[in-house]
């Protein structure tokens, strides 16, 4: 699974990890995360990652 990371603040999201403070479980593709999830980092939505 890519890692996407956040054009904001640098932020990776890994999909391996998931975001456990954000209730992700590891294992959740990027593309699979809910619309209305936001960066952990700086709160940017979705559209504001990039595959790395």
């Amino acid at each position: 699974m890519d890692k996407y990371v956040c054009q904001v603040c640098g932020y990776i999201y890994d999909p391996e990890k998931g975001d456990p403070d954000g209730g992700i479980e590891p294992g959740t593709a990027f593309e699979d995360l809910p619309d209305n999830w936001v960066c952990p980092g700086c709160g940017a939505t979705k559209d504001q990652f990039e595959k790395m």
